[in-house]
């Protein structure tokens, strides 16, 4: 069983929790996960993003706008025991951060074919090892609600927790 938290602040202090605890899947099963995620990506997914400098391209390109949540998403989803993915990031041909997990040895890439598609390929040779964005790096709630989807029979609990009153757990 794994256990993921996004913790909500006011300054220094939690005053919100949202726990998503699932089956994760075994590093064998990466390139089925993969597709998962692929096939649970959308629009609507990306509602209210402003940091996108392409919306239209959502329209044409289903993976465009997608690479951040969907890394995140895949490496929370994976039971990876001995902690062998890391999240890597490059700027692309149009000067848009990309991100992928890699071990060292593969690139885990799930939205790559956005460049394909454009004719380009992922700036994978210029990737370095890249922290998550947010504070103390916690999960966004679109990768949360991504793995929600990708979970399906695995998710055993989805809850969010108000921390300024004890009684005020809600189940999502």
């Amino acid at each position: 069983m794994k256990t993921v938290e996004r913790h909500r602040y006011s300054g220094k202090e939690i005053f919100q929790t949202r726990t998503l605890t699932f089956e994760p899947y075994a590093m064998t099963e990466i390139e089925s996960v993969m597709r998962l995620i692929r096939d649970n990506l959308s629009s609507e997914l990306l509602k209210g993003r402003k940091s996108l400098l392409y919306p239209g391209d959502i329209w044409v390109n289903k993976l465009y706008g997608h690479c951040y949540h969907s890394t995140q998403a895949l490496h929370f989803l994976m039971d990876d025991v001995d902690g062998v993915l890391f999240p890597m990031s490059a700027e692309d041909y149009r000067g848009e951060k990309h991100w992928w997990l890699s071990d060292g040895d593969f690139i885990y890439d799930v939205t790559s074919e956005q460049y394909y598609f454009a004719g380009q390929t992922p700036p994978h040779v210029s990737g370095k090892k890249t922290s998550y964005y947010g504070w103390k790096q916690r999960p966004q709630q679109i990768s949360l609600n991504l793995m929600v989807k990708v979970l399906g029979d695995r998710l055993v609990g989805d809850t969010v927790q108000d921390l300024t009153d004890d009684e005020n757990t809600s189940t999502i």
